[in-house]
């Protein structure tokens, strides 16, 4: 078993840090506090290939892997997790749902701008009235006069207010055990998105709720097999639960980083805090932590490159790395004390923003369900 990265894959991993070190955590603070998107920072993550890392260079990509992928996904996240969920909308997501499933035609006109990290994809399958329940989504899709139309509400849709956004991939109902999948681009009739929503940390990784009030689109804007959106939206989404994890493990790196100088520069009792061995336990258990959710995330990626089944991995992976990144910004918080909970030390940010990583791309009780059936299964 052999647990190195290639040489291609540690120079993007060393690139993605030292992007997260220079470019996005000496902003992050004033991003959290203004709520603004740095449009300039991903148009650099767009030079850099950051956005179409795993699609093919015909379509804008640069040919790596997902193990890459992830990898930037990972350090981005030690800068600022918004970053993190941008390529996992983006490039995990919509752009993997186009990638596997589109048309030579969709691929060139649509993939090929989210690769090059010109334009942003989104992803709507949660509703107001259905988030774990998705298969019980109530917006509609019919086809009339050569057009689909489109009627409903889906929520939390990350990223579709961004001015470069130009697209989002919906589901929808066109039958009554039917639903299918439809590209909607960004400024279709009928569509209307909602004002950004108020959430309490990842600020900059903007959120609304769209709105499809007979919005025309064309037929041919169908992604796939028409009885089958359903399931393609699994698929894309069973990625998705590998970035999650690896965005939980750049979040739970950069408190322990923090945790760490804290510890060795804070003073108490005539010594640096390090050296009482009740810290020295919490540092060592969130590093154990972090390491086997790292290890994880790692493992079912490099089982998708392969093309192999690894529906169980990426859901251990997304489990085990979002709750553990929530204990491990706990923990950081609580070596520092008051100071933690101040908003002037970043660690108050990563503890705020940890426990959205355990209710999206399905909550810790729907990835233990999945579980559940596998196990079931192996009986």
């Amino acid at each position: 078993m052999d647990f190195d990265l290639t040489n291609e894959q540690k120079m993007i991993r060393d690139m993605s840090r030292e992007f997260a070190d220079k470019v996005i955590a000496p902003r992050a603070e004033e991003m959290e506090k203004t709520g603004e998107f740095p449009y300039d920072i991903m148009a650099k993550m767009g030079e850099l290939g950051m956005m179409g890392i795993p699609f093919p260079e015909a379509y804008g990509g640069s040919g790596g892997d997902w193990v890459s992928l992830h990898l930037c996904i990972e350090e981005l996240s030690r800068g600022d997790g918004a970053f993190g969920a941008l390529l996992d909308v983006t490039t995990s997501v919509a752009g993997q749902e186009l990638n596997v499933f589109g048309t030579e035609d969709q691929k060139r006109k649509w993939l090929i701008p989210i690769a090059k990290g010109v334009k942003v994809g989104a992803f709507a399958l949660t509703e107001p009235d259905c988030g774990s329940d998705a298969a019980a989504l109530k917006t509609t899709a019919i086809l009339k006069n050569g057009e689909w139309i489109l009627n409903g509400t889906k929520t939390f849709i990350s990223f579709i207010a961004l001015d470069n956004a130009s697209l989002v991939m919906v589901a929808a109902r066109t039958g009554e055990e039917v639903i299918s999948t439809f590209i909607v681009p960004k400024g279709s009739p009928g569509l209307e998105i909602g004002e950004r929503m108020d959430k309490m940390a990842m600020h900059a990784a903007w959120t609304s709720e769209i709105y499809f009030e007979d919005c025309q689109i064309p037929e041919e804007n169908l992604l796939g097999d028409a009885t089958r959106g359903f399931a393609q939206h699994l698929a894309v989404l069973e990625t998705g639960r590998i970035s999650i994890a690896a965005i939980a493990v750049g979040m739970a790196q950069a408190c322990l980083d923090q945790a760490l100088r804290y510890a060795k520069k804070r003073i108490a009792f005539d010594q640096p805090i390090f050296h009482f061995e009740a810290i020295q336990f919490k540092l060592a258990d969130m590093a154990v932590a972090i390491e086997l959710a790292r290890n994880q995330y790692q493992k079912a990626a490099w089982l998708k490159d392969q093309g192999r089944n690894h529906t169980f991995e990426a859901t251990v992976a997304k489990v085990f790395a979002s709750e553990m990144a929530e204990k491990v910004a706990s923990d950081a918080l609580h070596i520092h004390g008051g100071y933690g909970y101040m908003n002037e030390y970043p660690i108050s940010r990563y503890y705020k923003g940890a426990k959205l990583l355990q209710i999206v791309e399905g909550t810790s009780e729907v990835q233990r369900m999945v579980l559940g059936r596998i196990l079931w299964k192996r009986g």
